[in-house]
């Protein structure tokens, strides 16, 4: 067996709306069905015995070895703890390949788990030993490596149960939420409107309590210390016991508390200096550590902390104790549990000192011990929710601390004998803000109730009704996305929306051009998406994005369908004929959202079939408004597009609208039927998104049909009283809609230019020029920049055969070279003349037409 091309799919799918990675798997005769393997299932199931059962391949009728790699693959990351369910093996034409996929949470995860997938089929194979705890380990440590921490993973679930899209932007803690304008950010529990500054005070200890202290919030007092003598000093200006610490640490490092001697304090001090050179030297509260969560203007939270401790039981050391605590299952050793293993270190030594005790020692029965001074988390503490137990006036006093330092969320830790009543009337005080505060003893106190704070840090981001999303356009086909992407945008752009474009063009800000080439797949999608002055996306959605990754988002308002054509691909990556090809654009169908809208070529049967695939609502257009498909989702009250008496109508039951077609410049009176029905598409796509009418009919007479606009797009100039029409057509359908397009063109002679796109079945590259040979005089053949795989002269020798017999072409010509082959066909013009020229670069030749066209 051996693996090749492994994808990750990183959004939606051919396969499935999961995430997942894809291979093709190549099996030998004897792997083409296990059952021909003597003993191997056994020795499989002897050495992974979670294995799902092996069934028959649908009309395969046997199991493949691709098949046994697919289920060990999602069963050893079920087995590791990874939330998975899907996959699948599907055979392709060719003999003993497989297109394997199986779904992963986390990418690396899924492709380790292939790997050790194969590794266990080897084994399995070769009568091996294969080590399944060392494979699931691996996939564990691995998964806690790379996946979201607590905290913000509840953030992220929070999100995704309120339908908010987000997306990881780095191995870290730093996600956006929502798409475009509308899209915030967090980093571990900090939200993106906290400033740097806000950020920078909750560090300064000192700075942090000089500000509480202003706004009336009672803290401890203090001041840095230079060294130990000045430390000494400061504690006995404060007045013994004090606290020990770095001026601007976090989780507890370097902090000594309850410091009553020099010795102490000279420990305590040299402990500090190991994380900042600035110390802080303050009173000490006596009391109970509780951590106070504020989001926003409310605290949502809180917990009592107790530091890690064991309670003797006459009978086992203090280290014995530790290793039976540690041994409770929410310990480990990082924050993806609920509670983190108790550290038995130096730190640990000296607390253990302070009480009398050292590592060896037996506490008497009902004895607690302290194995440290603080009560983090992070260092194997507790936590207890008090929520409901917190004084209005101390909630009311975290909050001020928050505001007056300027978090959004923050984590105010309070020092006090109760959190029953005020802080005023206990000698207790606030010894500490932190911004992006742990949220770990909150989602999954040692006891206590959990508490929602991940739902409430979206709260504060998102008002109610707020999913993060701006109206997202996706379009897709064989012919005329560009030109539809585009005029959608335009309609978009016409309404006051900042929009977003992707196509085979580049990427589109706004109008202006951010990135060049083929950007039709979903990475640029996904760089739009992110840009923050996007209040609307159109996507040209093409067949190798979505193969390569799948599709740039979970959902979109509108998913627009132009048609099914052969020729555009087949027979590359096994999408072999027009259904396989359906099936796959379909795609943006099936992830259209609930309440968004596809909008359908009511004429071509295949994209009118995946009406049923939507779980939005259905507009189909056609020109002819008596088609069936088109009369009956009339009659059922649906949204529908068509032409009648020279106007293009938009009706929904009584509902009607209508623009004149001599108002669409780009359909030339409605002469042009491809692009007559490239409106139609787009007029569907606007009124789905809510766009008002008068913005839509302005929309569509100001987008001209000229070759800044819709570049390569049926592009037309006047060339010494000749027609030039420059188009982008790659294909025998778009051959055959722009034949149908000049022919109601008049002209005293017509002759074309034309090359081939190498990546095409031999057939289709024949099609094109049977087609032309029979509406053209004149045809020029030239050979592209890049032949996509072929060899030199093999495309035009394929256009050349395609010719043969034509019924009207006279005249055949072989250029080298794309501009020569147009200077060429120029040069022959004649007043009255049409020449059809198809471009490879478009850019650079329409650049090249303009300047010839200027010159004369």
């Amino acid at each position: 067996m051996e693996v090749s091309r492994v994808r990750a799919l990183r959004g939606p799918n051919l396969w499935s709306h999961d995430t997942a990675v894809e291979a093709i798997v190549s099996c030998t005769t004897q792997e083409l069905d296990i059952a021909q393997l003597p003993g191997f299932e056994a020795r499989l199931r002897a050495l992974f015995p979670q294995l799902s059962p092996l069934q028959p391949l649908g009309n395969y009728n046997a199991a493949p070895m691709a098949q046994v790699l697919e289920l060990a693959a999602l069963g050893l990351q079920a087995q590791a703890g990874c939330p998975v369910t899907f996959s699948r093996t599907t055979p392709t034409l060719e003999t003993g390949i497989f297109q394997v996929v199986v779904e992963y949470s986390e990418e690396a995860v899924g492709r380790l788990a292939l790997e050790l997938a194969q590794q266990l089929c080897r084994a399995a194979l070769d009568d091996a030993p294969f080590d399944l705890a060392g494979a699931l380990h691996q996939l564990q440590e691995l998964d806690e490596d790379v996946r979201l921490g607590p905290s913000t993973g509840a953030i992220v679930n929070a999100a995704v149960a309120r339908n908010i899209p987000f997306r990881r932007l780095t191995e870290g803690s730093l996600v956006t939420f929502g798409w475009g304008s509308k899209q915030r950010k967090i980093q571990a529990a900090e939200m993106d409107g906290t400033s740097a500054i806000a950020e920078a005070i909750a560090q300064d200890k000192e700075l942090t309590k000089k500000l509480l202290d202003s706004a009336g919030v009672p803290v401890p007092q203090g001041r840095v210390a230079i060294d130990v003598d000045d430390a000494w000093a400061a504690a006995c200006e404060i007045g013994l016991p004090v606290v020990v610490k770095p001026k601007d640490g976090n989780q507890g490092k370097g902090v000594t508390v309850n410091v009553t001697t020099r010795e102490q304090l000279t420990a305590g001090f040299i402990a500090a200096q190991e994380f900042r050179d600035d110390i802080l030297v303050e009173r000490y509260l006596p009391g109970h550590d509780f951590r106070l969560l504020v989001i926003g203007n409310k605290m949502v939270a809180a917990a009592r902390r107790d530091p890690p401790q064991v309670v003797g039981d006459g009978q086992h050391t203090v280290r014995e104790l530790v290793d039976q605590v540690n041994l409770d299952p929410r310990r480990g050793s990082g924050h993806a549990t609920s509670l983190t293993k108790i550290r038995f270190d130096d730190i640990a030594l000296a607390s253990l000192a302070k009480q009398g005790y050292v590592a060896e020692s037996v506490p008497p029965v009902g004895q607690r011990v302290i194995l440290r001074n603080n009560a983090n988390l992070s260092t194997g503490g507790s936590a207890t929710d008090v929520t409901v137990d917190v004084h209005p006036e101390v909630a009311a006093r975290a909050v001020a601390a928050a505001h007056m330092v300027g978090l959004d969320i923050c984590g105010v830790d309070v020092v006090s004998d109760s959190i029953l009543k005020p802080l005023e009337e206990q000698n207790a005080g606030i010894v500490e803000v932190n911004a992006a505060p742990g949220l770990r003893m909150h989602l999954a106190p040692s006891f206590g109730k959990p508490r929602p704070v991940g739902e409430a840090i979206i709260a504060a981001m998102f008002a109610e009704g707020d999913d993060g999303r701006i109206p997202v356009v996706a379009v897709t086909g064989t012919n005329g996305k560009t030109t539809t992407v585009r005029l959608i945008a335009h309609l978009l752009t016409a309404s006051g929306l900042r929009t977003g474009m992707t196509n085979t063009d580049g990427v589109y800000i706004e109008g202006r051009q951010i990135d060049s080439g083929d950007c039709s797949g979903p990475r640029s999608a996904r760089n739009v998406l992110l840009h923050p002055d996007v209040d609307a996306a159109v996507f040209e959605t093409a067949r190798g994005g979505m193969l390569r990754e799948g599709l740039a988002f979970d959902r979109c308002q509108v998913a627009v369908v132009t048609n099914i054509g052969a020729g555009d691909h087949l027979g590359l990556n096994y999408i072999t004929t027009v259904e396989d090809l359906a099936v796959l654009k379909r795609v943006i169908v099936q992830n259209v959202a609930d309440s968004g809208v596809a909008v359908l070529n009511a004429t071509d049967p295949a994209v009118a079939r995946m009406a049923k695939n939507c779980s939005g609502t259905v507009t189909f257009f056609a020109a002819d408004k008596t088609h069936p498909v088109m009369a009956t989702h009339r009659a059922q009250g649906n949204r529908v597009v068509y032409v009648e008496d020279g106007k293009l109508v938009a009706a929904q039951g009584a509902e009607r609208h209508e623009i004149a077609l001599s108002q669409v410049p780009i359909t030339r009176n409605g002469t042009i039927g491809f692009q007559v029905d490239n409106v139609m598409a787009s007029l569907a796509a606007a009124w789905a998104v809510g766009l008002d009418w008068k913005t839509i009919a302005l929309g569509l007479k100001t987008f001209a049909n000229e070759a800044d606009n819709a570049p390569g797009r049926f592009n037309v100039f006047d060339y010494k009283g000749a027609t030039l029409i420059a188009d982008y057509g790659h294909n025998p359908d778009a051959i055959l809609a722009l034949v149908q397009a000049v022919e109601s063109m008049p002209a005293k002679r017509r002759s074309v230019v034309i090359s081939g796109a190498g990546d095409r079945r031999d057939e289709d590259i024949r099609q094109q020029t049977e087609i032309l040979g029979a509406a053209f005089d004149d045809v020029l053949l030239y050979q592209d920049q890049c032949q996509r795989g072929r060899a030199d002269g093999e495309v035009v020798a394929l256009l050349r055969q395609g010719l043969d017999g034509a019924k009207r072409t006279s005249h055949i010509d072989e250029i080298n070279g794309e501009f020569v082959a147009i200077d060429k066909a120029l040069a022959r013009l004649n007043d009255g003349d049409l020449c059809l020229i198809l471009i490879d670069q478009v850019e650079e030749a329409l650049a090249h037409i303009a300047k010839r066209v200027a010159e004369a």
